[in-house]
């Protein structure tokens, strides 16, 4: 078979070619080429882009001055930097979106990490929605599909290597936000990111394996599973996925044996057909987990890793939320479909879940702050085997390379960095109160690797979508309107039982809070039991701006927004509709509370944050902009996430379609 000529490497090796080229403005298959002004170049046919979900621009300078950071100081000096403006809000799958499709959150339908079907008053997951098969027949216990169900992707407009693949621009893009499921006729190569769920369908349920407790004992991101030893042998089963295959939808199992050294702190622990030895506080490799559908023809495989927590006196160990195995993907996380596995084979399996550092295990005390260190510490580890490895398989085109670990562990470490932090604990151990800086290093060390891999045919990107303040103060949303009249319950005693708005009084109910920034009004026409008439809305609208653009916080005094927005102002049209009525911006500090996100209604307006949780980005856009930093001119005032995609589109001489509302930074 003939090697592959890139149009970079056939350009290298001919300086007539590169006249011709200059002199006609043409590429093979007609696509018009003009020399991109990179530094010290004359023309780029190839494009890295480091997405850093959560780097902070305060950060990013403390830790420069600090001398930690030395690749990226290289970077700023002598390449282009800019603070980058963020979305309203700036929620991740919100943010990224923009970035893909080049335009604001209307021209995406991306509005918040859930969204709601306004007819059934049901909530999803904004990213994405998974539908039955609609056709079955029953045979006995058996329900068989007459046709497959589907997943269907919620982000709306083109993703820029769409464009890339209609001019022939070869594309790989690894783990980004907003894109699962993977579209099927995609020719770039890609991997789903966040937005990407379980094997259960949730954003991570971790399970606990205990010799004592009680069984069944669940919350929303975690289920304990207990068992009694028999000579110091333990079998535990792990829930799956319902079974679609069966009338009853029976809950699928897998069986975990454990054994027990009867005086040493280790087990042998048995999964499927794999069998490993750990030691109490070590972690195990990817284990599979087969779950049978119709035995012994089909079964779907996931794959977790385990946590020795305790082996004596009483057994107790930590498995990690049951992700898709990408090696045997059960759902489309990768196109074409092989590309997760072609990774995995290289650099082992790894996490596929869209939030792979479990900060709710944190946050629940299932994990230490060192256990879930060494679990974030894994993440990030498996990121950069996969950065190593497509680095060395870039050639041309594009590489967009995506990192959580930022974003998810200022979540969780920075109440032990800041010593304002209500929630600062001054006898951490050093290690986790430089646990910040410690993954901004790593960060630097990548871009290191990447740098080194950049020549002069090559733009470099390096961007976050936010950045961070602490987050110390919760605002009950829903309880407010309560409090002040504009959600009502049949029984008002009864409202701090509620679980997603139950008692609620729609025939009564004018406003409701739900997501992380929005108010829906409770329009007739539109919701499920509206009774707002549009000309009422609207004024409506004005009145909860108001009131909310002017709360204070009793305890401290401060106002509790930046800003309050109608959305018909702030976004553009296209998919508007499915957007919050009201967009909060909140002050530094402050955030919706948990359950006041998802229809429940705690005491009092205002509380103190006490989860782990102990910082945040979902507030006003103005206090927490991204960075973008790049080895190319930049011409373009202020730019924002939006400006991305046409600037992605800009170095490979494309012009961005109209649906694009964001503009090309790049100097022409």
């Amino acid at each position: 078979m003939a090697k592959r000529i890139t149009r970079r490497s056939f350009l290298k090796k001919s300086a007539l070619g590169l006249a011709a080229l200059g002199s006609a403005g043409f590429a093979g298959g007609g696509r018009r080429i003009s020399a991109p002004h990179v530094k010290n170049s004359k023309i780029s046919d190839r494009m890295i882009i480091i997405g850093i979900d959560g780097m902070d621009p305060k950060f990013l300078h403390r830790f420069i001055e600090s001398g930690d950071m030395p690749n990226f100081k290289k970077l700023m000096e002598k390449g282009y930097y800019s603070k980058l403006q963020t979305t309203m809000p700036p929620q991740t799958p919100v943010a990224w979106a923009s970035f893909i499709t080049g335009t604001d959150p209307g021209g995406n339908g991306i509005f918040d990490f859930i969204h709601r079907d306004p007819s059934k008053f049901l909530p999803y997951l904004s990213t994405s929605r998974s539908y039955d098969s609609e056709k079955k027949i029953n045979l006995g216990k058996y329900s068989i599909p007459l046709d497959s169900g589907r997943v269907e992707l919620m982000r709306r407009g083109r993703a820029f290597w769409s464009v890339l693949d209609e001019y022939d621009v070869p594309a790989t893009v690894f783990q980004i936000p907003s894109a699962f499921p993977v579209e099927e006729d995609s020719r770039s190569r890609i991997v789903s990111g966040a937005g990407t769920p379980d094997l259960l369908g949730s954003y991570g349920t971790a399970t606990v394996l205990s010799e004592r407790g009680e069984s069944g004992k669940d919350s929303s991101s975690s289920r304990t599973v207990v068992a009694k030893p028999v000579n110091h042998e333990f079998v535990f089963k792990i829930n799956g996925p319902a079974n679609s295959f069966r009338t009853d939808n029976a809950v699928t199992e897998s069986e975990v044996r454990v054994q027990r050294d009867p005086t040493e702190p280790t087990v042998r622990i048995k999964v499927s057909d794999q069998e490993v030895i750990l030691k109490q506080g070590e972690w195990s490799d990817w284990l599979p987990l087969r779950f049978a559908l119709l035995e012994p023809l089909m079964a779907m495989q996931g794959m977790v890793r385990i946590f020795v927590k305790e082996v004596h006196p009483y057994f107790k160990a930590y498995v990690s939320p049951i992700n898709i195995d990408p090696t045997e993907p059960i759902l489309p996380i990768s196109s074409p479909s092989d590309f997760a596995a072609e990774i995995a084979k290289k650099v082992g399996r790894y996490y596929t879940q869209g939030f792979p550092a479990d900060t709710k295990s944190l946050s629940h005390a299932l994990l230490s702050d060192e256990e879930y260190f060494q679990q974030a510490r894994i993440v990030l580890e498996e990121n950069e085997r996969a950065l190593d490895y497509l680095l060395n398989d870039h050639d041309d085109g594009l590489l967009y390379f995506y990192f959580s670990n930022l974003d998810q562990n200022t979540h969780m470490f920075w109440r032990l960095m800041d010593e304002t932090h209500p929630q600062y604990e001054p006898n951490a151990s050093p290690e986790m109160k430089g646990a910040i800086k410690f993954f901004y290093k790593r960060m630097d060390e990548a871009l290191g690797r990447v740098m080194a891999k950049v020549n002069n045919y090559t733009t470099l990107m390096v961007l976050s979508d936010h950045g961070f303040v602490p987050f110390t103060r919760e605002f009950h949303a829903s309880t407010w309107l309560t409090e002040n009249g504009y959600t009502k319950f049949f029984n008002p005693k009864k409202m701090e039982e509620a679980k997603f708005f139950s008692g609620v009084d729609w025939s009564r109910t004018k406003a409701y809070a739900l997501g992380l920034n929005g108010i829906y009004i409770n329009l007739k026409g539109r919701e499920k039991n509206g009774i707002v008439s549009a000309a009422e809305a609207k004024a409506l609208k004005r009145e909860l701006i108001q009131k909310l653009s002017e709360l204070t916080d009793p305890q401290t005094g401060q106002k509790l927004c930046v800003g309050v927005y109608d959305s018909e102002d702030i976004y553009s049209e296209a998919h508007r509709e499915l957007a919050p009525d009201i967009m909060v911006g909140y002050s530094s500090g402050y955030r919706i509370s948990d359950p006041g996100a998802f229809g429940e209604f705690p005491r009092g307006a205002f509380g103190d944050r006490t989860d782990k949780w102990s910082a945040d980005h979902c507030l006003d856009p103005s206090l927490v902009p991204g960075v973008l930093l790049t080895n190319r001119e930049i011409t373009l005032k202020d730019p924002g996430l939006w400006d991305m995609a046409p600037s992605i589109l800009q170095c490979f001489s494309i012009k961005a379609p109209p649906e694009m509302t964001g503009k090309p930074i790049f100097k022409a």
